[in-house]
């Protein structure tokens, strides 16, 4: 009894250690299926049970994942800082490999068609359909594949997109072609749809060397594979064995290039205040751009002013008084600012008064040492076209030595600018508050014009540019005072109907 209790036990125990051994096993994750009996040689204690013995075992393998990468949207070109995204060709989960698309964006230029840098898994899109992405943000992430080829690169990982309509001829039946920029340009340079080609790279994608060999075919050259992607032209055959080859000429040796020392620059940048005049003009025309400018451009031809100049200058000498044209421009834009008086106006702050100026005060813009200065012609609708040449003399001279007082300086109802004293035609001037016109004078030139009997003959002509306050001068006023003005410009004799 004892014994057989005793064996009891131990049938027990070598029972219990049998099947610890056995788990002991499964955990280690065996490498192959195994099946049989325990080897009772080296453990002849064992109890042979076929019902534990004959379990079947697996080894597990587990994939460590690899890192996830922003796939960001970069720089595409042209200027270009944000797109639309217009489709996206996967979804989270979906499981990608290099140069699959990705997706299809729109900039105001082109159609763009993303494609993946990484094999992997799309983990997380950043952008819904007809979203905005701006470059240098991501638009995916991609869990690439664990391994030593995955190479933790820069975050330029987009790869350089193709147009639309390249996009369309590259898939063949749902199969879109796979190659890299560099390809996708040689192909592009040489007018070859990637179609139309066979890839002899993995998974089908198109290498350059496809390329060359598709060239060669259609060229029948054999094309090299040089470093850079030009196409090399077949070389010439000789045209019979015999043929003499002649040895090339040796290229004439490189004279070298005179070494040229470069001068040292040691100037400083200067900063200065602004002062004076200058911060006048900065206040003058900042209150300016508040102003809604109308533009108004026309010609006028001084073929007979310029004679009757010519005929008036020699009394004026004789007089000591230099006489330009400017006296008859302002005397006519006085003229014509008593049948337009809106134009010699002006308005409050808050737009709300218009106040009718009964002097003509005409300025004229004066470059001087000092800057720009705009002194006026005091009461132009009392002088005479001499009287107004006599007062211009006197603000040039006290100009030019910088000696104009306030007096000439303020109190200004019109303007004109002589710009083209210095060069130019058409100009865009820019109104004085708070007058409400100004009026810029072009060079006077030569040039070929018909007369009434259909002759092309010489006139010299002259542009003229108006800005008029578009708040309270319509357009049809600035073209009739124009038009007014040019009259007595062009004919001259016609002012002395209207002088007082």
């Amino acid at each position: 009894m004892a014994a057989f209790t005793r064996g009891s036990f131990t049938f027990m125990r070598r029972l219990r250690l049998s099947s610890q051994i056995l788990e002991h096993r499964h955990k280690r994750c065996c490498s192959r299926v195994q099946t049989g009996r325990p080897d009772y040689t080296l453990h002849p204690h064992y109890v042979f049970i076929p019902q534990l013995c004959s379990a079947r075992f697996f080894r597990t393998s587990y994939v460590t994942p690899g890192p996830i990468l922003p796939f960001k949207l970069s720089d595409i070109g042209e200027g270009i800082m944000e797109v639309t995204v217009k489709e996206w060709y996967v979804k989270e989960g979906d499981k990608v490999s290099q140069f699959d698309s990705i997706c299809e964006v729109q900039s105001d230029k082109a159609s763009v068609t993303i494609t993946s840098r990484y094999d992997g898994v799309i983990k997380k899109l950043y952008y819904e359909v007809d979203a905005t992405a701006l470059v240098g943000t991501p638009l995916v992430d991609i869990e690439t594949e664990s391994g030593p080829e995955v190479a933790h690169e820069e975050d330029v990982v987009e790869t350089p997109a193709m147009s639309h309509d390249e996009h369309t001829h590259q898939e063949i039946k749902g199969h879109k072609t796979q190659a890299t920029p560099a390809v996708r340009r040689l192909a592009m340079e040489n007018n070859i749809k990637l179609s139309e080609v066979v890839g002899t790279g993995r998974d089908g994608r198109i290498l350059k060397e496809d390329i060359l060999n598709f060239l060669s075919k259609q060229t029948g050259a054999i094309l090299p594979l040089t470093p850079f992607h030009e196409i090399q032209p077949p070389l010439p055959t000789a045209s019979a064995p015999s043929s003499v080859v002649k040895p090339k000429a040796k290229p004439p040796p490189s004279v070298p290039l005179p070494a040229i020392s470069r001068p040292v620059f040691s100037g400083m940048d200067s900063t200065e205040p602004l002062k004076g005049f200058h911060k006048a003009m900065v206040k003058t025309m900042t209150a300016a751009l508040k102003i809604p400018h109308f533009g108004y451009c026309d010609e006028v031809n001084l073929t007979r002013l310029v004679q009757l100049r010519k005929e008036l200058k020699g009394l004026s000498d004789a007089r000591g008084v230099k006489l330009s044209y400017m006296p008859f421009f302002i005397k006519a834009a006085s003229l014509g600012l008593l049948r337009f008086p809106i134009l010699n106006a002006s308005v409050d702050e808050a737009v709300q008064n218009i106040t009718y100026k009964a002097s003509h005060n005409i300025g004229l813009a004066m470059d001087t040492s000092q800057g720009l200065l705009v002194p006026n012609v005091k009461n132009v609708q009392m002088l005479s076209v001499f009287e107004i040449a006599v007062e211009l003399n006197r603000m040039q001279t006290l100009g030019a030595t910088g000696q104009l007082g306030t007096a000439d300086l303020t109190g200004g109802t019109f303007t004109l600018s002589n710009i083209g004293s210095i060069g130019g035609t058409y100009a865009k001037p820019v109104i004085l508050p708070p007058e409400v016109a100004i009026g810029a004078l072009g060079k006077i030139q030569v040039l070929p014009r018909f007369n009434s009997r259909d002759e092309v003959v010489k006139a010299h002509i002259m542009n003229v540019s108006w800005s008029a306050d578009h708040r309270i001068i319509d357009g049809a006023t600035m073209a009739r005072f124009s038009n007014l003005w040019r009259d007595y410009l062009e004919n001259p004799a016609s002012m002395v109907l209207d002088l007082k």
